[in-house]
């Protein structure tokens, strides 16, 4: 099955792409997703997070406290990556499942992984082309405090533990500039829709 993987910072609007792509028929694995699913309550990975950073990392429930997490995370860099070898390796198998799963006879022929740290871990090499959806940092921010109601330094951190916007550009084999208006995004992904499927129809692995 031919992969594209589709990525983009905070705010940049990816969530938004991936929805008009999945509208074309294109089937999407969202690795945030199953970031989610892998720590649900009762899985082997909440309780060796547990155990890292204590009880107080829990909701009433039981569920894991994301804000909390997040917190320790960006806090410590140390902390981070030991979360990350924890998470990453099972994110990926279940990523690697879905790719390869059959295809339906309805289902387009190329199948979309978005990812948000596509291109800083080894989920890249699970797709044979990579879209950047782009936005300047300014407008990362300002997209991101209105709809989490986060402050400008909560968001910068966050855009600062991931890779630079120039870097990501680099690699990127494709760039949607998303800066204008929903139509004009739809406009781009309907044109990279069929520059995939043509991709697709005569890729050979």
């Amino acid at each position: 099955m031919f992969v594209v993987g589709l990525t983009g910072g905070i705010g940049s609007g990816k969530s938004a792409a991936a929805k008009l792509f999945s509208e074309l028929g294109v089937s999407i694995v969202n690795a945030d997703q199953i970031a989610r699913d892998i720590v649900e309550p009762g899985s082997a990975a909440l309780d060796a997070i547990t155990e890292h950073f204590g009880s107080d990392i829990l909701l009433d429930d039981g569920a894991l406290d994301r804000a909390q997490l997040r917190q320790k995370i960006f806090a410590n860099p140390n902390e981070r990556q030991w979360l990350e070898q924890l998470t990453h390796p099972l994110i990926g198998t279940a990523i690697f499942d879905f790719l390869n799963a059959k295809r339906n006879d309805n289902e387009a022929p190329y199948r979309i992984l978005e990812s948000p740290l596509l291109m800083e871990t080894s989920q890249q090499q699970l797709a044979q082309r990579l879209l950047l959806i782009d936005v300047p940092e300014a407008v990362q921010i300002a997209r991101t405090m209105a709809r989490d109601n986060n402050t400008e330094e909560q968001v910068r951190a966050i855009i600062e533990a991931q890779m630079s916007r120039e870097e990501k550009r680099s690699r990127a084999d494709d760039i949607i500039e998303n800066t204008g208006t929903l139509e004009q995004l739809q406009q781009r992904v309907s044109a990279l829709h069929e520059k995939y499927c043509q991709l697709a129809q005569s890729y050979q692995p």
